[in-house]
């Protein structure tokens, strides 16, 4: 068994939320109050709190099976942009470690396209498919990657 510490930086998550829905609403011709309803700022954290939340709720949930510790993400009056989502997860010794890095990047898309799809559910309805299934790609992708299993490798017997 290999022991592997999956981390997405919350704080990074946010920005590249407020990035992705500034791009989204600039990017709207037909509507001259898009950008402004759109854009997450640093006012709407408290509702994006929400939403980060749900988001460790479900990678927490899809990974129960292989959980040696996670973070904790309660739902607070506040904003904690130190409490990053931390989970370490104990795998089959075949789990190949070089995807690590990759499977972290992939989680850090799942939860800034989850997040950004629950916001467009109240800013922008035409938006909130293709978060949706872009979120569920980036956690088909990870899923996938931790259930990758190396080819045994035969040591051939010296003489």
């Amino acid at each position: 068994m290999q022991t592997i510490t999956l981390e997405v930086n919350k704080a990074n998550v946010y920005d590249e939320v407020a990035k992705t829905t500034s791009y989204e609403g600039a990017k709207i011709q037909d509507d001259d109050k898009a950008y402004d309803r759109i854009f997450t700022t640093d006012d709407d954290r408290m509702m994006l709190e929400r939403f980060w939340v749900e988001a460790c709720n479900t990678i927490t949930d899809e990974f129960k099976d292989y959980l040696v510790d996670v973070s904790e993400q309660s739902v607070s009056h506040g904003v904690d942009l130190s409490k990053n989502y931390t989970a370490k997860l104990e795998l089959t010794s075949r789990y190949d470690s070089n995807l690590t890095d990759s499977i972290n990047a992939s989680l850090f898309s799942y939860f800034v396209a989850a997040i950004a799809g629950k916001w467009n559910r109240f800013v922008n309805k035409q938006g909130v498919e293709n978060y949706i299934n872009d979120a569920q790609a980036a956690l088909i992708d990870v899923k996938s990657k931790i259930y990758y299993r190396k080819k045994p490798t035969r040591k051939v017997p010296t003489a």
